[in-house]
């Protein structure tokens, strides 16, 4: 397993950055990094389930099912990552979603001054680890800038 962190100043305050971050509508804009066509189902409220999902190649839904473990309003958030999602269908019992067991992504909100400063935290299986760090930059600077525009 590799901790990874990741941040970003955004000069906006940080109830836009968790709206922007966080909304039905924008979420799609700047996680396209990570797939294109990304987006999410359910509610960030604490306790409950949402699914991360984006269709591959031939249109079948990928993805991961996951729970919010803590959500303080435009302060922090904790998604702990239940089952993968491969064609649709939710996986929680192969080898290959065992690897996410435990594993965490944290986003904290911290304004100062004029600006919000996005922290994210994540402990993610090792051969995941480079495809995150070649992402979560390029994702978060289109956040900033679909923050300041």
């Amino acid at each position: 397993m590799r901790k990874l962190r990741f941040n970003i100043m955004i000069n906006t305050d940080k109830q836009k950055v968790w709206r922007t971050m966080l909304g039905e509508k924008t979420y799609p804009l700047w996680t396209k990094v990570f797939m294109e066509g990304s987006y999410f189902q359910g509610s960030w409220e604490k306790g409950n389930e949402i699914l991360f999902l984006a269709p591959d190649e031939n249109h079948k839904l990928l993805g991961m099912k996951s729970t919010i473990k803590e959500n303080i309003e435009f302060q922090f958030v904790s998604i702990t990552h239940l089952g993968m999602i491969t064609d649709g269908e939710v996986d929680s019992t192969s080898d290959e979603f065992k690897k996410w067991t435990n594993c965490y992504e944290n986003y904290t909100f911290t304004e100062i001054g004029n600006q919000t400063k996005v922290i994210v935290d994540m402990h993610v299986p090792e051969e995941y680890a480079s495809m995150m760090v070649e992402t979560w930059n390029p994702a978060l600077e289109l956040l900033k800038s679909l923050c300041e525009s």
